[in-house]
């Protein structure tokens, strides 16, 4: 598969909606996970990202402005034990609970499908981080409709073990804006993972859409140690 630039991919898209990034850092020492938010109505782009736990919750910038939270407040990053969780909605905490009870991250996505928002169906795109023995391996998976049909849901997941140094994938909403916007096709993008940790925080930034993008949260963690440090920047502030 050819790597592709994510500056290029994402200055390229105008609405590629969420996105999840994981990865391996070029020298090794690092798993390496982003996740962004985009919005185009006043209701999804008035969100901040909060921290919460070792994760993150969003949260509405401005309460008085929230018209409907039931798909855009949710936590999109929780932390289980050596398990990092990343969802564009609140299968996160579907994962997350369900993992605790000794299920599979699959088992656990088994019992959820596409975002119910009619006509364009959002796909649910989550990954997962596994720490293990100074290394990681690491999933992605995408919920989403029938080419628009919502009576049948196509379920995938990618697993990638003993990642390569420098190497990630890119998985998104969307293929680009559109009525009704078009569902993500295909394998999750391969795209180059940096070392320094602020350079890809702004890079991403930088690329997303100014009108669209809302909120980026970007996290390396020491494969060594599992100590993290952690990465956030809200248009709102």
């Amino acid at each position: 598969m050819l790597k592709i630039s994510l500056e290029s991919e994402l200055k390229g898209n105008a609405y590629p909606g969420r996105g999840i990034i994981i990865g391996k850092s070029a020298n090794g020492k690092y798993a390496v996970a982003a996740y962004f938010i985009m919005g185009r109505s006043e209701n999804s782009r008035n969100r901040v990202f909060v921290t919460e736990g070792e994760g993150i919750r969003t949260q509405a910038f401005d309460p008085s402005k929230l018209s409907d939270p039931s798909l855009i407040i949710y936590a999109p990053v929780r932390v289980l034990g050596n398990k990092t969780i990343v969802t564009n909605g609140d299968q996160t905490d579907t994962i997350y609970e369900l993992m605790d009870k000794q299920q599979t991250f699959e088992q656990a996505l088994r019992t959820r499908e596409f975002e119910p928002d009619a006509p364009n169906y959002t796909p649910r795109i989550s990954g997962i981080l596994h720490m293990e023995n100074s290394g990681f391996n690491y999933a992605m998976s995408i919920l989403k409709s029938n080419n628009g049909n919502p009576a049948s849901c196509n379920r995938y997941t990618f697993s990638y073990n003993d990642p390569a140094a420098g190497e990630g994938r890119f998985i998104h909403t969307y293929m680009g804006d559109g009525d009704p916007l078009p569902s993500f096709e295909g394998e999750p993008k391969l795209v180059e993972i940096p070392d320094d940790r602020k350079a890809f925080t702004k890079l991403l930034w930088d690329s997303l859409n100014e009108d669209n993008k809302v909120s980026l949260f970007v996290r390396y963690i020491n494969l060594e140690t599992g100590e993290y440090e952690t990465e956030i920047i809200n248009k709102n502030s």
